[in-house]
């Protein structure tokens, strides 16, 4: 009985065998398969063997089993259909490692899957943050608990090592009563029978550790199991390091752009200042059109306003916008004297890589008396209209070559004055190249600018900037537009209180 250890002819069938006791039965009794007909095979285990019995029933009544031992095939499908079950966990936890670039939502989502497919539950814990552990903890079907833990990874067997990408200790070497309380979780109410502590791998740093928890109820974690589970644990760490790297790279991108975006303008030495900035794209924040105001050193030097357009859009328009403010902002010292400046920002250009040019306008603004005296050049760029307090519209006559683009740079300054509730407007091409109306494809132009602006006679500077912008959005409709930008530089209303009658409420005029 080489099939059937502990079996002798003549003898009762042990007790594992009584499913084949059973059967015989069964077979003996059964008055349906008569005449030699065939008989399902019975299935059956004994001694970690797993067979097929085939009966046949003799004319005098006995019946004779023929066995067939199946312990390797059903090994086999019971290893495919693992494998196959691994491979759709692991290809529906990549779909939802990869769908968040948000590190702690990442982490709990490897706690739950790990919890629900390996354990009864998982923890990952995150490389110290200062003092503290981040640590993610998950129940099987529950929810994760993040937090902050003041715990030595010491304490945990093969927990420092994983934190720091060594090799998991095999499971057989960790004693499970002497995990640490902070380590399990509160939903897990049957004492830990079987952990599992592997290395989550990162992008050339380690993102952390898994710990998976199986309670004593169940059998301990298998050869195969703890590979599979590093398998896992390459993905999510993977997973988990891009999220890092993400929220890393849009921390500096966050920092960088804070420098780049276009600032809040407000009334600077008596002068009203205001700006409106729209880039060519809505997920850009950034693009070439910039302005600044730089306030003289004391109350009687100048103010510096530069409003200027650089060749090209997006970030690497933004790169050069950032040059340039930079450069203008350390040539304020000679702001009055524009053609030096236009001067040495074209030579700053020239001994760059980069290939681009820009149009810009200088303004040096200085108030005195009610008045705002201004002198303003153009480099390339559309002169700065005026919109006086009778409603005229004036053209400055200001006018230059690019700069970044020849070794000299010629420019025309102009003088102008304010009075009191004028305006002096700053703008792109942007504005007058918006290409929509009501065919869709018509200029903005030169002449819906002016007559808009004479729309806004005595108001303030945000409300001119304002006007203007609307006017330009509603024209684009849905359309494609360049970056956007204007600068409205306001000489102040003087005021004072009347009455009509002594009694009644006053007004201010100008």
């Amino acid at each position: 009985m080489e099939l059937l250890p502990g079996v002798t002819e003549g003898a009762p069938l042990p007790d594992g065998l009584s499913w084949l006791a059973g059967a015989t039965a069964e077979v003996a009794a059964d008055t349906v398969h008569q005449g030699g007909a065939r008989r399902p095979a019975v299935p059956g285990e004994y001694r970690d063997r797993r067979f097929e019995a085939h009966p046949t029933r003799r004319a005098n009544g006995e019946v004779v089993w023929w066995l067939v031992d199946q312990t390797a095939r059903y090994a086999a499908e019971e290893a495919l259909t693992a494998e196959r079950e691994r491979t759709t966990f692991l290809a529906e936890a990549s779909n939802v490692l990869l769908s968040s670039l948000n590190a702690e939502r990442c982490m709990a989502a490897t706690a739950r899957l790990a919890a629900g497919f390996f354990a009864d539950a998982a923890v990952v814990v995150a490389p110290a943050s200062g003092r503290r552990l981040p640590v993610t903890r998950a129940v099987a079907g529950g929810e994760a608990s993040q937090g902050l833990v003041a715990a030595d990874p010491a304490t945990v067997p093969g927990l420092a090592e994983a934190l720091k990408g060594f090799p998991p200790v095999p499971s057989r070497w960790i004693d499970p009563t002497s995990l640490p309380d902070w380590l399990v979780p509160d939903g897990l109410r049957t004492p830990v029978g079987s952990v599992v502590v592997t290395p989550l791998p990162g992008h050339g740093v380690p993102a952390g550790a898994l710990i998976l928890l199986r309670t004593e109820t169940r059998r301990e974690f298998s050869e195969t199991e703890e590979t599979f589970a590093r398998l896992f644990a390459a993905r999510a760490g993977a997973a988990l390091s891009a999220a890092r790297l993400y929220a890393e790279q849009h921390s500096i991108t966050r920092t960088l752009m804070r420098d780049l975006l276009p600032p809040r303008l407000h009334r600077v030495r008596g002068v009203e200042f205001a700006g409106g900035y729209r880039p060519s794209n809505a997920h850009e924040r950034v693009g070439g059109d910039f302005y600044d105001v730089h306030p003289g050193p004391t109350a009687a030097d100048p103010s510096l306003v530069v409003l200027g357009d650089v060749c090209g859009k997006g970030l690497e328009a933004a790169v050069l916008t950032g040059k340039i403010r930079n450069t203008l902002q350390a040539l304020v010292p000679m702001a009055d004297d524009h053609e030096r400046v236009l001067q040495l920002l074209n030579g700053a250009l020239l001994n760059s890589d980069n290939t681009r040019f820009a149009t810009l306008v200088l303004a040096s603004v200085l108030r005195s008396g009610n008045q705002v005296r201004l002198r303003l050049t153009s480099a390339g760029h559309p002169a700065p209209l005026i919109v006086r307090n009778d409603g005229r519209v004036e053209e400055v006559p200001t006018h230059g070559s690019l700069v970044g683009a020849l070794d000299q740079v010629t420019a025309r300054t102009v003088e102008a004055v304010l009075l009191p509730g004028e305006t002096c407007l700053l703008y792109t091409d942007g504005i007058t190249e918006a290409r929509g109306g009501p065919l869709g494809g018509e200029l903005f132009g030169d002449e819906r600018l002016k007559r808009a602006l004479a729309e806004c006679v005595g108001m303030p500077g945000e409300a001119v900037v304002e006007h203007i912008r609307m006017l330009a959005a509603q024209w684009l409709g849905d359309g494609g537009h360049d970056d956007l930008a204007v600068v409205a530089i306001t000489a102040p209303p003087t005021t004072h209180l009347t009455a009509v009658d002594g009694h009644t409420r006053g007004r201010y005029t100008a």
